[in-house]
């Protein structure tokens, strides 16, 4: 295997390196404290230790880890200008994104299973989703992203590259990595099978999820009911929007070879991995009522203490 491969930077921010890792630095930093906010609120909350919320938690814990995945390559890129990136290390962010990406993924899928179960057999649901089955849903959550993950670094290791080892992105993607091995090399149909049983199987299993809330929506008869689960749907909804449509948009290019400034491209990659841990925390702050309440009493009670 090649010992290096080549990271680009962002088209037309070559010049500018300290503005955009100041950018760079910004966003993760409120990251961090959005989701780091909601994280320590579900932790500490015991009236928040249920499914959803425990799933939210999950959500968190995803989106921390795919920006923190990301960072390292960015900020080399955009701090020091440096383009080269160990195999190893290459290989090594690769796993970690991927997993934190299917984890987010499934994540997205057990809350839409949720809020199907909670709003078509409410009184199924707390007999169904107890805090036990909760747990193993999160396991094998954590089993799926790491499992199906695990074999490719080890594929990639092995690979024969015929073409420059330039990759397309300002991080390590399998995809990337997998289209500068040489014809007939192993590992690019597993790599195939990984982003269709999750990446293609999860938004799927989504929408038959809301096609079902759907139906159940129209059997309640009050408007005040129907009102209220369509807002406990409102903030998922947004998440599985800001996670799959510039997912859907990247894949549509690739694979349609259209023709958009490379700009574009790498712009609309970042949005895709950036741009959910910045909004998650914010979009289920505002529209989740308790977790709102939640974090502002724990706010005012530090407040208190803090000023006496």
């Amino acid at each position: 295997m090649t010992p290096t491969f080549l990271l680009v930077g962002i088209p037309g921010l070559e010049n500018t390196p300290s503005w955009w890792a100041l950018v760079l630095i910004t966003i993760y930093l409120l990251c961090a404290l959005g989701n780091g906010t909601v994280l320590w609120v579900i932790a500490v909350e015991p009236s928040l230790h249920r499914p959803m919320y425990f799933f939210l938690f999950l959500l968190g814990m995803s989106d921390m880890g795919l920006a923190t995945a990301l960072m390292p390559t960015l900020l080399k890129l955009s701090l020091f200008e440096f383009h080269t990136v160990p195999a190893f290390a290459c290989l090594l962010q690769m796993f970690f994104i991927h997993v934190f990406s299917v984890m987010e993924s499934s994540v997205l899928l057990a809350m839409a299973f949720d809020r199907a179960l909670a709003i078509c057999r409410p009184l199924q649901y707390p007999a169904l989703l107890t805090n036990s089955m909760t747990s193993k849903i999160g396991l094998a959550i954590i089993f799926r992203c790491v499992s199906l993950h695990l074999p490719l670094p080890f594929l990639l290791a092995w690979m024969s590259y015929c073409h420059p080892q330039v990759l397309s992105h300002s991080y390590c993607l399998h995809p990337d990595i997998s289209q500068l091995s040489c014809p007939g090399a192993q590992g690019a149909t597993y790599s195939l099978f990984v982003v269709l049983s999750a990446m293609g199987l999860d938004p799927i299993l989504i929408f038959l999820s809301y096609a079902f809330i759907g139906q159940a929506l129209q059997s309640i008869a009050s408007r005040e009911d129907r009102r209220r689960a369509q807002h406990t749907c409102a903030a998922h909804i947004s998440a599985v929007l800001l996670f799959y449509v510039p997912m859907i948009l990247l894949a549509l290019v690739d694979r349609l070879r259209l023709p958009i400034p490379h700009a574009a491209h790498t712009f609309l990659s970042y949005i895709h991995f950036l741009l959910p841990p910045l909004l998650n925390p914010v979009l289920y702050s505002v529209k989740m009522k308790e977790v709102r309440e939640k974090i502002l009493r724990r706010f005012q009670t530090i407040k208190v203490k803090s000023f006496p």
